[in-house]
């Protein structure tokens, strides 16, 4: 097992690779999450005037979000472990006139914060990726006040995102890799295992645990604009992909492709995905 500095130094520069895609796809990311970025705001119990931890908050669609549910008199702290990405997140606060959103690199598992600091803690698609989790949700609980509320996001299981196992596994094949356990740690569908991510947040010393599933299906006119999102976007299929020799690479993406039209209806393509809102107190 490679150690956990490694670990982090492999996803930063993958996440610092993703940044300006990442960033790019607000306008198909936003509408895919909104009702669940909504109920994980809800879940976490976040008002105004609270001081919110936004973790690995990406390039912080979000944050703004958690911005204009606190006001002016609460506050944000979005940390990531990309400095890159993180810098969109910062640039966009400023493009839309929030004085109450600050940026900091950081480690999930590590966060650079004070103890007892926020009022609310959140992570939307961030806490699946991290080499420990268990210690990502210390952290998290470490920076709440007492009786502070937490939600997290996260890809529910495998058979419910089709999607993801159709990239993940036709990539791998292409690649010549083995099949990979969807739990195995770090990876998109790794706390999707039925009650896996309420005994983390038991053994992180939460209490009021509670997990909700949300359908999320990805609507777009078509498979390929899902497919541009996905090759400037989505960083654990693009490095697999990415490593291929030039052919080879364009016979991945084609079959990638020609799998993910299934999925296309008369009128559009829509992709299913279900998500794991899980909600607790420090």
């Amino acid at each position: 097992m490679e150690p956990a500095i490694d670990n982090a130094a492999t996803m930063r520069a993958q996440w610092n690779a993703m940044a300006k895609g990442w960033s790019d796809s607000d306008a198909v990311i936003r509408p895919w999450l909104h009702e669940a970025t909504r109920a994980m705001l809800g879940m976490a119990g976040i008002k105004t005037g609270w001081h919110v931890l936004d973790v690995a908050a990406g390039a912080g669609n979000q944050t703004l979000v958690i911005a204009e549910c606190v006001g002016p008199t609460g506050s944000v702290l979005a940390t990531d472990l990309s400095p890159d990405i993180l810098g969109f997140a910062s640039r966009k606060a400023v493009a839309a006139g929030y004085r109450n959103i600050a940026t900091r690199v950081s480690d999930g598992e590590q966060l650079q914060v004070d103890d007892a600091a926020f009022d609310a803690a959140t992570c939307r698609l961030g806490l699946m990726l991290f080499h420990n989790p268990l210690q990502g949700l210390r952290e998290m609980r470490r920076a709440l006040k007492p009786g502070g509320g937490i939600c997290t996001m996260v890809f529910g299981a495998p058979e419910a995102n089709p999607c993801i196992t159709t990239l993940m596994s036709t990539a791998l094949r292409h690649a010549a890799l083995p099949p990979r356990d969807p739990y195995q740690p770090g990876g998109l569908l790794s706390l999707g295992k039925p009650g896996l991510i309420d005994d983390l947040f038991r053994q992180a010393g939460f209490r009021e645990i509670a997990t909700t599933k949300i359908a999320a299906p990805f609507k777009l006119p078509t498979v390929q604009d899902y497919m541009t999102f996905i090759r400037t976007s989505a960083g654990p299929i693009v490095q697999i992909v990415q490593g291929l020799e030039p052919a080879k690479r364009d016979a991945a993406w084609a079959d990638i492709e020609n799998e993910l039209n299934r999925f296309t209806t008369p009128t559009a393509w829509e992709g299913p995905n279900e998500l794991l809102l899980t909600a607790a107190r420090r």
